[in-house]
């Protein structure tokens, strides 16, 4: 900074940080430069912006009409079910209510028949705190993982939407249909840079009152994470591997060769969805 005393010029107001190239390399909030101990208008008023969209993501309801219907022209039937918190706020103050089907959705199951019970994979979507995350990543998702679980001969039970839906309902559904392994695709706990993040969780054996260590993870599936396609081939490499050894979470570690690419989640929840 140049010392007015010496040069009679003023000082700039706004101080830039030397790390500034850096953030090129990253969505995170660094090298955001200063006025005196504070920060610049500009990156303030970005992170308020930033911050008002990661709680419009929690908010914002799920469009399961459109949702259902990606999946038709998937090939993929749907059933629309709910959990026990009836509301929003019912579902962000009582975390417990969002991990079980209310009544008319467990009769909705009883209703699928016997030809919807006994598959391999149960896939459950829930739109957890970020509708945003499901809308934008799902149907991507399914579109690279159908073809991956038709080439091995895996049976699906019909996809059930889920609206205010926690990570552990996926337990109940899969155990209500009797199906080998339950797949839960949930929005993530939006990040000031990453409102439209897609968590994946796997369950073999799938009952109510299983913990987190009994599943695995992955986290950050969208266009600037994981990409649908890259996580639609780890999780069917994981799915492939509990089948063949017959567990998941904890005990079952992610053994393929590394790529480059990311980091996965192996049997942790990582906290996405505020479980």
């Amino acid at each position: 900074m140049t010392d007015v005393r010496k040069t009679g010029t003023p000082a700039p107001v706004v101080v830039d940080d030397p790390w500034a190239e850096l953030r090129r390399h990253t969505a995170a909030r660094i090298a955001l430069g200063r006025v005196g101990t504070s920060l610049p208008t500009a990156p303030h008023l970005e992170f308020q912006f930033a911050h008002a969209r990661a709680r419009a993501a929690v908010h914002r309801a799920l469009d399961e009409g459109a949702l259902a219907g990606a999946l038709a022209g998937l090939g993929q039937p749907s059933v629309a079910l709910g959990s026990r918190a009836a509301d929003r706020n019912a579902y962000l103050q009582r975390p417990d209510a969002g991990r079980r089907l209310d009544e008319p959705s467990r009769a909705r199951l009883e209703a699928l028949g016997t030809e919807a019970r006994g598959r391999d994979v149960a896939l459950v979507i829930g739109d957890g705190l970020s509708a945003e995350a499901v809308e934008a990543n799902a149907a991507p998702l399914l579109a690279a993982l159908l073809p991956l679980v038709r080439e091995r001969g895996w049976s699906l039970a019909p996809v059930a939407i889920v609206r205010q839906a926690r990570v552990a309902i996926g337990d109940e559904i899969g155990h209500a249909l009797a199906a080998r392994m339950v797949v839960v695709a949930i929005g993530e706990r939006p990040g000031l840079s990453s409102p439209d993040s897609l968590g994946l969780y796997l369950t073999l054996g799938p009952r109510p009152g299983l913990t987190d260590e009994a599943r695995n993870c992955i986290s950050n599936v969208r266009a600037a994470g994981l990409a649908p396609p890259r996580a639609a081939a780890k999780l069917a490499y994981l799915m492939a591997e509990a089948f063949r050894r017959g567990l998941s979470g904890v005990g079952l570690k992610d053994e393929e060769e590394p790529d480059g690419g990311p980091s996965l989640g192996e049997g942790r929840n990582f906290l996405t969805d505020g479980d």
